[in-house]
């Protein structure tokens, strides 16, 4: 397997797209992160089904968010795409949220070529509120069972914020 942060870029984010690469396909309850020391994947643990990933997770390469990780993604598709899988997206948004007191900023991607859609997601406003707060809810309430109040999202933002906060964890990454 290749280190994505070696064959990968971040993409052309200031033209509204990003490379992608999923860590958790969605509906799964497995926790697999990329390790970047080893550049592979593996599997941090196992949530409650009650939890499983309502889309597909991931993370941008060549970034880093404030909490040392790759910058993550959340990539909204009519099927789960599986662990490994890398391709172009389309930035519609973000989700600003806090784990444990640290930033830890959710991108909110579709596929640059959606031809299922007809490529009409443009925005978070084409998913509609109910999909937010289901989003919303999910990640308030997953680390429940462990450590309750741990996390909390702090609202949602357009593809001008998703680009700034984008910017700001590539400069961290190449800064490293």
């Amino acid at each position: 397997m290749a280190d994505f942060n070696q064959v990968l870029t971040p993409g052309d984010y200031q033209n509204g797209t990003v490379n992608t690469v999923v860590e958790i396909p969605q509906g799964s309850c497995l926790k697999i992160e990329w390790d970047r020391k080893r550049a592979a994947f593996m599997l941090d643990r196992v949530e409650p089904q009650i939890f499983a990933k309502p889309v597909n997770y991931g993370f941008i390469p060549q970034t880093l968010d404030e909490d040392g990780d790759e910058l993550d993604t959340l990539v909204v598709c009519a099927e789960p795409i599986p662990t490994g899988v890398w391709f172009e997206a389309k930035i519609i948004g973000i989700l600003n949220f806090e784990d444990d007191g640290e930033a830890d900023h959710k991108v909110v991607l579709v596929p640059a070529d959606d031809r299922n859609t007809g490529d009409s997601i443009n925005s978070l406003d084409d998913l509609g509120e109910r999909w937010k707060q289901q989003i919303e809810h999910h990640f308030t309430h997953y680390k429940d069972l462990k450590k309750p109040g741990s996390t909390k999202v702090l609202g949602w933002g357009d593809v001008e914020a998703a680009k700034a906060i984008i910017k700001e964890s590539i400069d961290r990454y190449n800064n490293q």
